[in-house]
Order: structure tokens, then sequence, then C-alpha cells
């Protein structure tokens, strides 16, 4: 069965930065494309990021492309997600998921197939 973990959430002031990182076990990893979520109280699941099997290939949801970098290790089995230039408006859940049905990078959560328990990041102003 497929496990995942995240950490790094954490307090942070607005304009800082806090790195998460998904521990995965239970399956081969490099089957899986692997994807970040994020939810806020009141608000809907949103899109993080997604990578392809291999990590060549990596789609960002809107807001983030230009503060958040994500990346995979298919040697360790973890995926991480760099924060930069933080703002409240970023604080959330985030969980890691994994998909073994989609052959690509997604941002459709129903295309994933396991979910970690999430990290809580909060951004003060």
């Amino acid at each position: 069965q497929v496990q995942l973990e995240e950490s790094g959430g954490g307090l942070v002031q607005a304009g800082g930065s806090l790195r998460l990182s998904c521990s995965f076990s239970g399956g081969v990893f490099s089957e899986y494309v692997m994807g970040w979520f994020r939810e806020a109280p009141g608000k809907e699941r949103e899109f993080v990021v997604s990578l392809r099997r291999t990590g060549d290939g990596i789609w960002y949801g809107p807001t983030m492309k230009r503060r958040f970098t994500a990346s995979r290790d298919n040697a360790k089995n973890t995926v991480t997600l760099q924060m930069n230039n933080l703002r409240p408006e970023d604080s959330g859940i985030y969980y890691c998921a994994a998909s073994i049905t989609s052959r690509y990078t997604t941002g459709e959560d129903r295309l994933y197939d396991y979910w970690g328990r999430g990290t809580q990041v909060t951004v003060s102003s």
C-alpha cells in the first residue's frame, strides 16, 4: 500500500520561505505522477503543482509558478516543494498526492490515487 508523508510545514512571516517534503513508500515511485494540492478554510482544494514520472515535466498552478519550485528525486522517493515570497493567502494544509492513473501531469485531484495527511502552512501578515 502506497503511503505518503509530508513534512516541513510551519509558521512563517509574509515574504518568507518554506520547503515542504513528501516521502513515498509502498510502491515504485517512478511509476507515479506526483502532485501537491492545498486547502484553506472555506475554500476548495487548489492545485499547486504536478510532476511527471521522470521529473522532467512540471506543471504549476497559475499563481505558483513564479514563487514555487517543485522537484522529485526518484532515487530517494521524495518530492519537494520550495515556496518563496509567501503570502497570507498561501496559508492552508498542503497535501502530497500520487497518481498511477494518470500518465501525464495533471491538476485534477480526482486522478490522484493516494494522499498524504497534509502539513499545515501558516503565513502571517
